[in-house]
């Protein structure tokens, strides 16, 4: 019965040090990269808290409109109810189509750069 021998360990690579870091953090580069995330999730994240505490006004205090019958047994907060998931969902749906197209390729760029001066 032979032994095998393990692969040898990788050796982590190493890393940036701090300097290198907060140049790369004040780097125009790196400033698009956050403006680009915050000028679409924090419009974004304003809108959808907005419709959930428009949703939640309305049915504490519009009871008459949140249970007017749309048809059969389902009514309005049940249709808006439903649509908060739906939301959520297209969210984060536009939210990942936006990443990979305008994020990652930034965030990858800085990442290869940053790796290749250690």
């Amino acid at each position: 019965m032979a032994t095998e021998t393990p692969p040898p360990a990788k050796t982590p690579a190493p890393l940036p040090s701090g300097e290198e870091f907060v140049a790369e953090q004040e780097s125009a580069e790196f400033g698009e990269l956050r403006r680009a995330h915050r000028s679409f999730a924090f419009p974004l994240t304003g809108a959808f808290i907005a419709w959930y505490l428009l949703y939640v006004l309305l049915s504490n205090y519009a009871g008459g409109f949140m249970g007017t019958r749309l048809f059969g047994n389902v009514n309005v907060a049940l249709v808006l109810g439903l649509a908060q998931f739906l939301t959520t969902f297209l969210i984060a749906w536009w939210y990942a189509r936006h990443a990979a197209a305008q994020l990652d390729p930034r965030a990858e760029a800085i990442k290869s750069r940053m790796e290749g001066r250690v």
